[in-house]
């Protein structure tokens, strides 16, 4: 369908909703093509187990062993001015390195690293009172209270600047994006106080990256620069030297909504949205399309000496940077590293890793991929389950030698839909469906309650926030799958023990309220 085949007033409406034409022309004429009638199902033919190749344990105290050469050939290509063996025990050709070698080396390679994420939409659907109240109706009552005050202030904003957390006396805490920003910036002063002491003032871990939308923005670079002598960031900027709200930024177009299926081949335009002729409705593209978005930028950072970038959904407070994966990677050479957390009692939905039907490791729906009841029995066999964290962290060589083929590879899915704007059909890509298009990566095995403290719904951050915890109407169960409380209890002391740690927060009275720099140092030079 070339673009001058568009009516000029539907291409005119297109334009006014900030919808991507070409963009959303190439989708069609690939679709109408048949380009994507080949791409199939994830089908999961086994489970893989814990290896300590190529997935990894990392819930207790990690070690690497390899030859000793090779590390140093690996460090002399990144870092020159590194002795391997100062960070483990050599023995023979091989060589050791325990968790605390491998957290010191990975703290060495801060540098060469750059930490990403995607921002994603708006906060109200994270604030929408019928799904929230969907999830759990008990719950909902309960908080109620919290949840509509929150959500008066969160709604229509991008949902990265909304409060991450609930402070214990109820006022709205710090949001995703400040705090990220805030422990980046620590990690930065531990970097510098250990590998350069003096008055230099090396950056590390900058510029951080992100994708955005033609719709928020706007408002969060207004946002940024309201951060820059922000309680949390202010003083740790001047302390480090670092701007860190000096974001290298791609923003994600919108793309049109495509006629349902029902209606057959060719597929065509959606030119009336919510009933009215000629109107059509923008859609976000899904993350997988940050290897095109943010293109320019990957190439950018490489250009810039980066070897190393992290990515990762704005809403999930456990992604913060690891040193120990970053070493684990650095010193493997493998193309990327994905966080997949241990299986709890609760979870029972999302994407799960398998060995698919090409006997290549994938990640696949629990449910329609691989049943609940397969899983759960290879489960009882020993095989533990790991579930998608959305958080990668990729060899930035590969990623940009390889860049073009993953943004034409990369899978679209294509979903219909029955809303309120009508009946039409998405098309949406999936950043971690790029795990089935690898062929030398890491998996960890990660602790959910440190690693994966993700808020879909605004609930969700009112659970993980311990609000009315104590309770006696709280929805407790002796079905762990069932017991909210239960699972409220342990988001909660993950939340705080994240707050005390990588986000140099404690707590004063009945507030969240940053450490001063006197205080973050010493526990930065104590190894805290």
């Amino acid at each position: 369908m070339p673009q001058d085949q568009i009516a000029p007033d539907i291409r005119r409406d297109m334009q006014e909703k900030k919808i991507d034409v070409d963009r959303t022309v190439a989708i069609l004429d690939n679709y109408n093509a048949g380009k994507y009638d080949g791409v199939e199902p994830v089908s999961a033919k086994e489970m893989p187990v814990i290896d300590n190749e190529t997935v990894l344990d990392m819930t207790g105290n990690p070690t690497l062993t390899m030859e000793s050469a090779r590390a140093e050939n690996r460090m002399r290509e990144l870092l020159p001015e590194i002795k391997i063996s100062d960070y483990g025990t050599v023995t023979g050709n091989r060589i050791v390195l325990d968790t605390g070698g491998l957290r010191a080396l990975g703290t060495a390679l801060y540098p060469l690293v750059s930490y990403g994420v995607l921002n994603g939409g708006s906060a109200t659907s994270y604030a929408d009172t019928k799904k929230n109240a969907a999830f759990n109706q008990a719950l909902f009552d309960l908080l109620g209270k919290d949840f509509h005050r929150i959500a008066a202030q969160a709604t229509g904003k991008p949902k990265g600047v909304t409060p991450a957390y609930i402070n214990p006396d109820g006022s709205p805490g710090a949001s995703f994006l400040e705090l990220k920003m805030r422990s980046l910036l620590i990690e930065a002063l531990r970097y510098q106080l250990r590998f350069s002491p003096d008055e230099q003032k090396p950056e590390a871990l900058t510029p951080m990256f992100q994708m955005t939308s033609v719709y928020n923005d706007a408002e969060i670079e207004e946002t940024y620069r309201g951060y820059r002598e922000s309680e949390l960031l202010g003083d740790l900027q001047r302390e480090t030297g670092i701007d860190v709200t000096q974001a290298e930024t791609g923003v994600q177009p919108m793309i049109a909504a495509f006629t349902h299926s029902s209606e057959g081949r060719p597929k065509r335009i959606f030119t009336s949205a919510h009933g009215t002729e000629g109107s059509t409705l923008p859609l976000p593209g899904g993350h997988g399309q940050n290897f095109s978005i943010l293109s320019d930028v990957y190439r950018r950072l490489r250009a810039a000496g980066k070897r190393f970038v992290y990515l990762g959904n704005v809403d999930n407070l456990g992604f913060t940077v690891e040193p120990v994966s970053l070493a684990y990677l650095a010193l493997t050479g493998k193309q990327a590293g994905f966080d997949f957390a241990f299986r709890t009692s609760v979870d029972v939905k999302g994407g799960i890793l398998v060995v698919d039907q090409h006997n290549r490791y994938n990640c696949a729906d629990l449910g329609p991929a691989i049943s609940k009841e397969d899983a759960f029995r290879a489960e009882e066999g020993g095989k533990k389950i790991l579930f998608n964290c959305a958080t990668g962290l990729f060899n930035l060589d590969y990623l940009v030698a390889h860049l073009d083929r993953i943004v034409e590879e990369l899978p679209v899915r294509w979903s219909d839909q029955d809303k309120d704007a009508g009946r039409y059909s998405q098309a949406e890509q999936v950043t971690w469906e790029i795990v089935g298009m690898l062929d030398d990566f890491l998996v960890f095995g990660i602790d959910k309650y440190d690693r994966f403290l993700a808020a879909k719904l605004l609930l969700e951050t009112l659970m993980t926030s311990g609000l009315n915890l104590d309770a006696p109407s709280y929805p407790t169960s002796s079905n762990p799958a069932e017991d909210l409380k239960g699972t409220a209890s342990k988001l909660h002391e993950g939340l705080k023990r994240k707050l005390a740690t990588v986000y140099g927060m404690k707590l004063s009275g009945k507030r969240w309220v940053p450490k001063g720099i006197i205080e973050l140092k010493k526990e930065l030079q104590d190894g805290r």
